[in-house]
Order: structure tokens, then sequence, then C-alpha cells
């Protein structure tokens, strides 16, 4: 028998029970559907934590202060003032795998440019910020040597907040004040979005930090406790000495700050980029964890196929003798039910990428969750469901195949 004629005659056995053929279906497009929404929110889990790393900066580190001890009460990280601006220009000049250092002094308050408000945060620092957080400037230029030693009356701000008080207007040149300090904006940030805490990144002013410490801050410029900062955003060259660049940097400053071998530390190193590449990580394990449990959908729908067709071949038994006792030989039979059971499971993989793609956009548009849709998901999940279609239609396609014409004929 042609495989034409088999595929004709397992398609109108499949149409004569319309609805048992629906129902046996069902479990594959579930499964399907399952499979390619758990894999498109995975992807777009992971995609979400690559757009925060790629925010962030590469390769960054963080120096912060240390903690201070009140009746036995320790404080957390940065409640000791303990690292100061020379600190940073130390670890940029004297540590090989600094590629740039940048001190920061961190302030917040209302931001006014006319009858507009807008609250929000400041950091007092250097060019070396821009380098650090790998973040160009959309409109403008940024500061001057000569603004950043003299405490120059000028700011960076980012969209959020250039959004907030100016509109759809031009911000550059624009006076703002913070504090009654007016400051002159010269520059518009690239946007940079959300972090990994889900805090807006934009939301900021940045401004020369003698403008901070002497103009905003209040404190005049002198040595001693005025030269303390927030903390120093680091940024190592790639390459796989990070580690060792890290320990040179803890080094340096215990040196700085005369520390003895047997005192901690008075400050915190903290490695962003291994946090965030650690949460990269635990997402790709969700994605594939997802995927497994949306997979079982498939293994109960293939089931469900076992089962149908042997009720088929149970039911057909005496149609089978028949086609026997006609010619047909027994692979015919097997490739018939074969055929049949490949069938059910390619159409209910079909609908079920109809039904993935579906749900996946409407998870997208009304949970608000990031999804990635790929092809090869799509097929592997049709893959998978010819997969499923083969291996549980086998065993019933063999009994048949298998049937004596004489006792087929016989069966009642």
């Amino acid at each position: 028998m042609s495989p034409l004629a088999t595929l004709r005659i397992a398609l109108l056995a499949l149409r004569i029970n319309k609805l048992r053929s629906a129902l046996t279906m069902l479990g594959i497009i579930i499964g399907v559907a399952a499979v390619i929404i758990m894999i498109a929110v995975g992807r777009g889990a992971q995609l979400r934590v690559q757009d925060q790393i790629r925010s962030l900066g590469s390769n960054i580190v963080m120096v912060l202060n240390g903690t201070n001890t009140s009746g036995g009460a320790r404080g957390g990280a940065g409640s000791q003032p303990t690292i100061f601006e020379e600190d940073a220009y130390a670890l940029g000049r004297e540590i090989e795998e600094v590629q740039a250092a940048a001190p920061t002094l961190r302030g917040s308050g209302q931001v006014v440019f006319g009858n507009a408000n807008w609250s929000t945060v400041f950091y007092g620092t250097t060019t070396d910020y821009l380098t650090v957080r790998e973040w160009g400037i959309a409109e403008g230029r940024p500061f001057e040597d000569a603004e950043m030693n003299g405490a120059g009356k000028v700011a960076l701000i980012g969209q959020t907040v250039a959004n907030s008080l100016f509109g759809d207007a031009n911000p550059v040149d624009q006076v703002i004040r913070i504090r009654k300090v007016p400051l002159t904006v010269i520059g518009v940030l690239e946007r940079k979005g959300q972090n990994m805490m889900g805090q807006d990144q934009d939301d900021i002013v940045l401004m020369p930090l003698s403008t901070a410490r002497n103009r905003i801050m209040g404190n005049p410029a002198s040595p001693g406790k005025s030269r303390n900062i927030s903390s120093i955003m680091v940024k190592m060259r790639d390459g796989p000495q990070m580690d060792q660049g890290i320990a040179h940097m803890r080094e340096l400053l215990r040196q700085r700050h005369r520390l003895q071998d047997d005192q901690d530390d008075d400050f915190y190193v903290r490695n962003l980029s291994e946090i965030l590449e650690a949460q990269e990580a635990a997402s790709k394990v969700m994605a594939m964890l997802l995927a497994a449990v949306a997979s079982v959908s498939l293994l109960v729908g293939g089931i469900g196929i076992m089962n149908i067709m042997l009720v088929s071949v149970t039911e057909r038994t005496r149609e089978i003798g028949l086609r026997m006792a006609v010619g047909a030989r027994g692979r015919d039979i097997l490739l018939q039910f074969l055929v049949e059971a490949v069938t059910l499971s390619l159409i209910g993989g079909l609908l079920g990428i109809a039904l993935g793609i579906g749900g996946q956009e409407l998870i997208a548009r009304f949970a608000g969750w990031p999804t990635v849709l790929s092809l090869d998901a799509m097929l592997l999940a049709a893959g998978f469901a010819a997969f499923v279609g083969v291996f549980f239609g086998y065993y019933p396609a063999r009994k048949a195949a298998s049937l004596s014409p004489i006792d087929a004929l016989r069966y009642e």
C-alpha cells in the first residue's frame, strides 16, 4: 500500500471519531503551548538580567564605607565614613588591573526648574564615573577639568529627571536648583532603565564632586572628614585577573588606612558583576526547570494517545482482520496506526504552537513580564510532539499488526 493511501485511510479513521480525536489532541496542545510559554518567559527573564548587566557596566567593583559599633551593636555597611576621595585616585593610579575609579558622594533632594520640581538623588563625582558605568551623553557635554577642580555650578541629568522637569523641551543650558543652589544643565545622559532592584537608573543628577561637597552638602573644602565619600565605583580591565586586582585593591586600601594584620578591613568591596552573573545563572536554571515541568504535559498527552490508540485497535479488530484477509501485510497495519498517532501529535503540536504564541503575547501585555519567543523553541516543541506520537503510538500499532487475521475476524 502506498504511503499516500495509508495517510488517507488514517485521516478518514480520525475523522470518523472527531470528538475523541480532538480530546486526544488536547493533551498535546496544552503541553506544546506550555513548553513554548515557559521557554519564552524564561528567556525573557534571562534577557532582562543581561540588560541589567549591560546597564550597570561590565567588570564593576564597588568600595563602600565600613561599619561602626555602638553599645555592642554593629551598624551596616556605610555606617562609618572610612574611605576618602584620595583612595579612589590611588586605586586608579597604582592598581594595574583598574581601568578607572570614580569617587562618589551621594545625596538626595528636590530639583527645581521654574514651577516644576522633582525628588531625585544626586551624585558628586568625576568624569571617570561615566567611564566606569559605560554611560554615554545623549545631548550636551561632560564636565571640564576646571569645573571639577573649581566646584563649577554644572550638572548632568538623567532621562527621567529631564522628562519630569522639561517635558519635550531641550534641558541643555537651562538652570535647575538643588537645595537653592543654581546649576546649569550641560548634558543629558543616555537612557539606562531599571537596575536589578527595580530602581530607575535614569532618575539621577550628576555634578562635580567638589560642587556636591562645597556647595550642595554644605561642607567647606578642608582636610579630614570633609574628604570622605559615599563609595568608589571601580571598573576593572577585561581579563582573568579580576580577583587578583580586587586583592591588590584591598591590600592598597589597608595600607592607606594603616590597618594592622590583626585588624579587619574598615571598608567593603562588592563585585557587582559576580552578583549579576549569579542571577543570570539562576535565571537560566529556572528557565530549564520551567521547560522541564511544562514537558510533563506532553508526557501526559502521549499517554492519552496510547490509551486512545489501544481502544481504537480493540474497536477495529474485525476491520484489521478483514484488511489482512484481502492482502494487507502486517507492516501496512503498523504504518496505518502509527500514522494516525503521529497525525494526532502533529496537528496537536501545530495548534499548541498557535496557542503558545498567543499565550506568551497575553502574558507580556497584561502581566508585564518580558517574554522572548524563539523559533527553536517552537521547533523543539513540535519535534517533541512528533516524537511523542511515534513513541506512544508504536505499541498500539505493533499490537494491531501482530493480530492473526482468523482471530481478528472471529472477534466480537
